[in-house]
């Protein structure tokens, strides 16, 4: 199998060893980078935005993918309840089951748990990968409090299956799961469930922003003033000028954006999912 282990994550640099020998250790031969042979699985050592540079591969080659959770947040680990610890995310990998999940894209860009314009994704470009080595949750926290700075509603057309919408919004985010932004959980969603779940926070200041905070921290997302939440297999969303997206953390160009989600297209080393 092809290992990719990004020294930039969170933990990336200080346990690309140790991923390497327990690998080894669990019986599995890692192949070269850019071997010409058969490729039975994709690992990637990292966070959620390196799985999303390396999904395009898996995706092609029809192969499963194992991770290694060594970044931030680790999302989809967190979803699939893959275990954070190295040689256990290994041993799981050995294993050799895997569930089938749902890929959303982006204009073409993959991406497994959300994409975001507006202020999540001014967030994100915030970000330095060595602050975030250096002080996790705290850094991504800091950056927060910066692009409150870039604070600026702006009008979006959303277009959707059974639908249309005109909003006025500085937030707009796409979902793929249940669990997103480190903290977030929605309910009646899934990483298996064909569709997508849009959220938008409408308003002005800061009032909304407290308001669907209060919401999500107490999981009632119908509670939060001005949150709009849209439910379809795929989204287009234009925008009087050109805003960026990011998806994973990772870019994904500009708007205007076209969203669609791919039913069980990928494969994932994971425990057995719990009835």
């Amino acid at each position: 199998m092809l290992l990719f282990v990004n020294p930039q994550s969170r933990r990336g640099k200080e346990l690309a060893g140790e991923v390497r020998r327990e690998l080894e250790a669990q019986g599995i031969e890692i192949a070269a980078p850019h071997s010409a042979g058969s490729v039975d699985a994709v690992v990637v050592g990292g966070g959620d935005g390196t799985l999303a540079r390396h999904m395009a591969r898996a995706l092609r080659l029809d192969v499963p993918v194992g991770l290694i959770p060594l970044g931030t947040f680790n999302e989809l680990a967190r979803t699939l309840e893959i275990p954070l610890d190295v040689e256990a995310a290994c041993r799981t990998i050995a294993a050799g089951h895997t569930r089938r999940i749902d890929v959303a894209s982006v204009n073409g860009a993959y991406y497994v748990n959300e994409a975001s314009i507006g202020l999540s994704s001014r967030l994100t470009r915030l970000q330095h990968s060595a602050d975030k080595q250096r002080f996790g949750f705290w850094a991504i926290a800091a950056s927060a409090l910066a692009a409150f700075r870039y604070l600026r509603p702006f009008r979006a057309q959303i277009e959707y299956d059974g639908g249309s919408v005109a909003l006025r919004t500085f937030q707009l985010t796409v979902a793929n799961s249940h669990r997103f932004g480190g903290f977030i959980t929605a309910q009646d969603a899934a990483i298996d469930d064909g569709r997508l779940d849009l959220y938008a926070i409408e308003g002005e200041g800061l009032l909304p922003i407290w308001s669907v905070s209060r919401a999500i921290l107490a999981r009632r997302w119908d509670s939060g003033a001005g949150l709009r939440v849209y439910r379809a297999p795929s989204f287009s969303v234009s925008t009087r000028r050109p805003h960026r997206i990011t998806a994973d953390g990772e870019p994904a160009g500009r708007t205007p954006a076209q969203f669609a989600v791919h039913p069980e297209a990928l494969r994932v080393f994971a425990p057995e999912k719990k009835s």
